[in-house]
């Protein structure tokens, strides 16, 4: 029964996930050398919504990549407009810029939505050079913010493999004598340990112009609670989904205000404990006397 309420993309869904890092970078910050982002307000970790968001692409890329319905929209290496083009190529349409009619753009801006499983999932702004139009994704998403404040670490490192040849050599004699590099450094930032939580939305409006399904929510709850495990790296540390938590409601337009449910997905601050595990945390479900026509069905944690 849980799983038909929660694929069910003619209701309204809002969730709250959780996941945490232990030594490890969750999302680094190109405005401050790359160490994990932090609001300089409370020092709590920040995790962006791009970032969640590239990891389920990844996942959906790595899992149903080879079908024809769940290609990814945006991936390195790919120019958009080339995208762009894979459209008007399967309507048979000729791109011309500017000129183009409405009614072409609309039949592939369908077609881009029909392909790519990012672009009918979060939408995607197309009106490019070559112009595919615009689409508003059923499902957004938050910046994860820390329950408690993170201490950013920049560690040295070093290695003992040098770049260049000429650095590794070593002088003769005199002053010269026992130049030449053996090791090089580097750094690395990660976060001792952060709780993380993120909140999200679905919306039963968008997904119906977008060609949004069932199997493709499925498939994106999937994702939150199983990404973390495809995205492994030694800057990463260990990640993990630690609860996924979704209001679902009887209706379209929403049966309650999301922050009033979220309120019921409490974890308090670790009480002046300096938090190393996710053991150092009490979720509180708060799941009696829910509004009238919601439903909160617990899918991780």
């Amino acid at each position: 029964m849980t799983a038909e309420i929660v694929t069910d993309v003619a209701r309204r869904h809002d969730f709250v996930l959780l996941f945490d890092v232990t030594d490890g970078n969750p999302n680094g910050d190109p405005d401050a050398g790359n160490l994990p982002r932090v609001d300089p307000e409370t020092m709590q970790g920040l995790v962006s919504d791009v970032a969640l968001k590239r990891k389920v692409r990844d996942w959906v890329d790595a899992t149903r990549g080879a079908e024809p319905r769940f290609k990814i929209y945006v991936q390195s290496g790919v120019a958009l407009n080339d995208q762009h083009r894979k459209g008007y190529e399967g309507e048979g349409i000729e791109p011309k810029g500017t000129k183009q009619p409405a009614d072409e753009i609309e039949r592939v801006r369908r077609w881009m939505c029909n392909n790519f499983y990012d672009i009918r999932t979060f939408g995607a702004v197309m009106a490019t050079g070559v112009n595919a139009g615009q689409v508003r994704g059923p499902v957004q998403l938050t910046f994860a913010r820390s329950i408690d404040p993170i201490v950013p670490l920049d560690l040295a490192i070093t290695r003992i493999a040098v770049t260049r040849p000429e650095d590794m050599v070593i002088g003769g004699e005199g002053e010269d004598e026992g130049a030449g590099k053996r090791t090089e450094m580097g750094r690395k930032a990660l976060v001792p340990y952060g709780l993380y939580r993120a909140h999200g939305f679905v919306v039963p409006a968008f997904a119906a112009r977008t060609g949004f399904s069932a199997e493709d929510l499925a498939l994106f709850w999937q994702a939150l609670q199983s990404m973390w495990d495809l995205d492994r790296s030694a800057s990463r540390g260990l990640t993990a989904c630690r609860g996924l938590y979704v209001f679902t409601h009887d209706s379209p337009v929403g049966n309650a205000p999301a922050h009033r449910l979220f309120a019921r997905i409490d974890v308090p601050p670790a009480n002046g404990r300096v938090p190393r595990s996710f053991r150092d945390y009490t979720v509180i479900v708060d799941d009696a006397n829910l509004p009238a026509g919601v439903t909160l069905s617990r899918l991780e944690g």
